[in-house]
């Protein structure tokens, strides 16, 4: 779960680097969303995953 948050974490980053104002550039529209959004999914599949044990 901590490489989750880690993810998610670096898209919010990647969205605050961008140069353009407001964010509107490529990294702050589109990068950074995609990778929040799979830590995201990452979190879900850590939550849910169940082990063989």
């Amino acid at each position: 779960m901590l490489i989750g948050i880690a993810i998610i974490v670096v898209g919010f980053v990647i969205i605050g680097m961008d140069s353009e104002p407001h964010g509107f550039g490529f990294m702050g529209l589109t990068l950074g969303p995609i990778i929040t959004l799979a830590g995201f999914i990452f979190e879900f599949y850590a939550i849910f995953y169940k082990s063989e044990k």
